[in-house]
């Protein structure tokens, strides 16, 4: 459960400056004062220090000089002026929203992108609503190894999700995670929202400038560099323009459902053909099969069972299956689906109804 970061407490205020006019039992007090408000001020230093650094890149006001690494270790560190752009504000805002309406039945509410996501436990909820599967790791972990277990498992689940090879390099590990490290957290995030086709508009061309701290020989030097967290999204979902079914969604119900009804007529007229049939769009169309079969129906040939999942068991079967039948729809001469395979896998309504409609318009007269 995401808790808020505790904040620093204020800084005491100023001295008196006319200690030389004070009676001798009055600068015993005041120097009795001053002892007091030294040890606050270390005190509250010593907090904000152990909040703010080294693991989080958000603090920047410390000099590499205080950072522990161990030999070629790096660390990244935003520069402030860029965590104060608008679209990076606006980024981070529009990923916690979307995180906190994901997971609103489980009653958690993140409320910062690295304090409230570094161990794996939101991330694990967030996933497992994501792709409706539930993974073996331990709900709640202490101890750090604990926590860094977790992250391997959830992450290695999010790179296979992702279609990511394990031996590329990412732009997130456990360690950078971990860390706390806003960039490889946010790059995560983005990767999640633009794969499961979050309900939001990322701003895009976000980029941060980012100090690179490593220790080389015993030495901490630094660099920096600019990394881009999101870029110009070309796909549709991820942008503002919109097209005739963006429009059918924003009319009331009964428009949609005629639409509905009418595509389920024109698919079960051909899949009754081989016994099939289909009430639920979304749900039956999702993992490829139906797609697949029905492009056979529609062009009058013999889909050989070997080149798809006839009862896929996992997401990358599904994808391939869905990814096959859009292959199938570009030799027959469609245009290629506007809608990503992943799209329909994950049972995207509109972007299901992209697919279908455009059958429909070519094959509606065919008998």
């Amino acid at each position: 459960m995401a808790t808020p970061r505790p904040k620093s407490p204020k800084p005491a205020g100023p001295t008196r400056k006319d200690d030389k006019e004070e009676s001798f039992w009055e600068k015993i007090g005041t120097l009795g004062r001053k002892k007091r408000i030294k040890e606050v001020q270390e005190f509250q230093e010593e907090g904000k220090h152990a909040i703010d650094s080294p693991g989080s890149p958000t603090a920047i006001e410390h000099p590499p000089e205080d950072y522990d690494l161990g030999e070629n270790e790096e660390r990244a560190i935003i520069e402030a002026k860029s965590m104060e752009s608008a679209k990076f504000k606006e980024l981070v805002t529009v990923l916690i929203e979307w995180i906190n309406d994901e997971l609103a039945n489980q009653r958690i509410i993140v409320k910062y992108i690295d304090e409230d996501l570094y161990d794996g436990q939101i991330l694990q909820k967030l996933l497992e609503k994501l792709t409706k599967e539930k993974l073996d790791v331990p709900e709640v972990t202490q101890s750090e190894e604990g926590q860094k277990q977790k992250l391997r498992i959830v992450l290695g689940t999010a790179n296979k999700v992702l279609g990511l090879p394990r031996w590329s390099a990412q732009k997130w590990s456990v360690e950078s995670v971990h860390s706390k490290n806003i960039v490889s957290i946010l790059h995560l995030l983005v990767a999640l929202a633009r794969q499961f086709r979050a309900p939001v508009r990322l701003p895009e061309n976000v980029s941060v400038s980012v100090i690179i701290v490593q220790k080389k020989d015993g030495t901490l030097t630094h660099r920096t560099v600019t990394e881009e967290i999101t870029s110009t999204y070309e796909d549709l979902g991820m942008r503002c323009e919109k097209d005739a079914f963006d429009t059918l969604f924003d009319h009331p119900p009964d428009k949609l459902n005629v639409v509905k009804r009418s595509l389920i007529t024109f698919v079960n007229k051909h899949l009754n053909k081989i016994n099939l049939e289909v009430s639920e769009l979304e749900t039956q169309f999702h993992d490829g099969v139906y797609l697949t079969l029905l492009m056979g129906l529609l062009e009058g040939f013999f889909v050989p069972l070997y080149d798809f999942y006839l009862t896929p068991q996992d997401f990358d079967q599904k994808v391939h299956n869905v990814n096959f039948a859009f292959e199938l729809m570009q030799d027959t001469g469609l245009a290629k689906p506007k809608a990503r395979p992943e799209d329909i896998v994950n049972l995207d309504l509109k972007s299901t109804l992209r697919v279908l409609y455009n059958l429909f318009t070519k094959y509606k007269n065919m008998s």
